[in-house]
């Protein structure tokens, strides 16, 4: 059983992060940005997205040792921020698409489970249960304002446009900024995953 659900995890959590960089390659597009679609990105084919350490080895890795943070991550989607119609409210879009897709989905789910979940069988709660879980915790992950995290460009396009050189600094410490946030943030900002799927599901 315990190995049935740590594969149903990371299905979930591939297909989750595949969704989230979709969604910014899509809105990048809407944006006046093709770099995305030119390089393949804007589809479901996960091979065009598995990144083997991130997306596969990395959370089997922390599933099989049962530690409290399972991240994972997708090759990201690369977009060119000159190519934006406009590059505020572009950025400000592109960098929301992932976290607002990811909350959408657990919204859907996660009312599922709320007025349908003594009707449904026990694998499909399961299931539901972790796209919920999941996806709630790759939105709020991302919202840290650490690059390489979506937050870090939020946070950018509200910058007056002089600080925009800041994008390629973070991104050059974006490794460390990641460490970072796993090591030292994981915990302080995990019961808002929980406050969060209680808000959804209820109970």
């Amino acid at each position: 059983m315990q190995l049935t659900e740590s594969i149903f995890q990371v299905a979930v959590l591939i297909l989750s992060v595949i969704v989230h960089e979709m969604a910014h390659g899509y809105v990048a597009e809407r944006f006046g940005d093709s770099t995305a679609r030119l390089a393949g990105r804007i589809t479901l084919n996960p091979i065009k997205h598995l990144d083997p350490f991130g997306s596969v080895i990395l959370p089997i890795f922390l599933i099989a040792l049962h530690s409290p943070a399972v991240v994972g991550w997708a090759k990201p989607v690369p977009y060119n921020p000159a190519n934006l119609s406009h590059r505020r409210w572009g950025t400000l879009a592109v960098a929301s698409a992932g976290v607002l897709t990811n909350l959408f989905l657990a919204t859907i789910f996660g009312l599922v489970l709320r007025f349908m979940g003594a009707d449904l069988g026990q694998g499909f709660q399961q299931i539901a249960f972790f796209i919920v879980i999941i996806n709630i915790a790759l939105a709020v992950f991302n919202l840290i304002p650490v690059p390489p995290l979506d937050g870090s460009k939020i946070l950018l396009s509200f910058l007056p446009r002089r600080w925009f050189f800041l994008e390629a600094l973070m991104e050059r410490y974006a490794l460390w900024g990641f460490i970072f946030v796993v090591v030292f943030l994981w915990n302080p900002i995990s019961p808002i995953i929980g406050i969060i799927y209680k808000w959804l599901v209820g109970g």
